[in-house]
């Protein structure tokens, strides 16, 4: 067995707890032991249950090391992460971040994030399209069509100029919604017909694949969230995304980056693959699912792409693309660039 370094926690009646320099994770009735982890390797601990408890030794533990401990609900949905307190002792990036909402910088940062998005789809599609060349050659036309499609919206985000973010929003979401359109119809042709794809669903899916790409996101977003609080930037203020109380909108700004090369690619992969992807009579991922898919997101973070020049694990891409945030809304940057995967 490997080094454990992203521990899943998603059986029923389950305890963590600190021994020596590790977490064990226990069942409660009986004592067993289902799974260790050293603190000296770990970088998140993932509770994907309502029925586990932790020991306030372990969070101290990973509070201590940095290591962030994220709760997610049956469907995906993160509900509560826990950190150092000391992580958000700063406030220096917070308060250019607030200012660059009401000037330029936050019209950049929403347009390059936009365009981020959209490159990478029609990236994705290209990517997906190349293996039916031989097998289905009309297929492939079809699907690099779409492609096309897509990427022309880039143009449309690119003309757009203003003083305030406020001023284009709707444009940059309009724009990146009708490519979205474009990019799941594409999605939907590469698919089975045994899938019986309902077309794209975020909350409520009751089918596997809307229910796989949700669950990929919330473990995604964790991992975008814990980047941008080590880079001092505040989650809920955020530039593409309108603010409203309780909404992460940073967080969901910056996790369009990630959206096809992390989540998309691992999710259609498994499927593309046979994996099984199994919902309960509640229409919920069965923990075994959820597992799954939790250790192939993960994997697929762990995973290198090209950046700037060099190979870099994803999950060093995304907090390297937090601080460049960061560094441009206190003037230290010129431009911020998006992530672009290759294909």
């Amino acid at each position: 067995m490997g080094i454990v370094t992203h521990l899943i926690v998603e059986e029923h009646g389950t305890f963590v707890g600190k021994h020596s320099e590790r977490l064990q994770v226990e069942r409660l009735k009986t004592g067993d032991l289902l799974a260790q982890a050293p603190l000296l390797h770990l970088e998140t601990v993932l509770i994907a249950t309502t029925g586990a408890s932790l020991s306030a030794e372990a969070v101290r533990a990973c509070s201590e090391r940095g290591i962030p401990i994220h709760f997610l609900d049956s469907r995906g949905q993160p509900y509560a992460s826990l950190y150092s307190a000391g992580l958000t002792g700063t406030v220096e990036t917070r308060r250019a971040q607030l200012r660059a909402a009401e000037d330029t910088r936050g019209v950049a940062l929403a347009k390059a994030m936009a365009i981020g998005k959209i490159r990478n789809q029609a990236n994705l599609l290209k990517y997906m399209a190349k293996y039916r060349k031989e097998k289905d050659p009309t297929l492939h036309d079809e699907i690099r069509r779409l492609a096309t499609e897509v990427a022309e919206h880039e143009e449309e985000v690119i003309r757009l100029s203003a003083a305030r973010v406020d001023e284009v929003r709707f444009q940059l979401l309009s724009a990146e919604g009708r490519a979205a359109q474009k990019y799941w119809e594409a999605i939907g042709r590469l698919l089975l017909a045994e899938m019986e794809w309902p077309g794209r669903q975020t909350q409520g899916a009751r089918d596997p694949l809307n229910s796989a790409l949700n669950y990929g996101y919330g473990i995604l977003y964790t991992a975008v969230e814990r980047a941008c609080v080590l880079a001092g930037l505040d989650p809920y203020a955020g530039f593409l995304h309108v603010d409203r109380p309780g909404k992460p909108s940073l967080v969901l700004d910056l996790i369009e980056e990630f959206r096809q090369p992390v989540v998309d690619r691992t999710v259609l992969g498994m499927v593309n693959k046979g994996m099984p992807v199994t919902l309960d009579a509640q229409g919920r991922l069965v923990p075994e699912s959820r597992r799954l898919l939790a250790e192939k997101v993960l994997g697929r973070l762990d995973g290198e792409e090209r950046y700037e020049g060099k190979r870099h694990k994803l999950l060093s891409i995304v907090q390297m693309q937090a601080r460049h945030v960061a560094t441009f809304v206190r003037g230290e940057r010129d431009t911020y660039e998006p992530f672009v995967m290759s294909w």
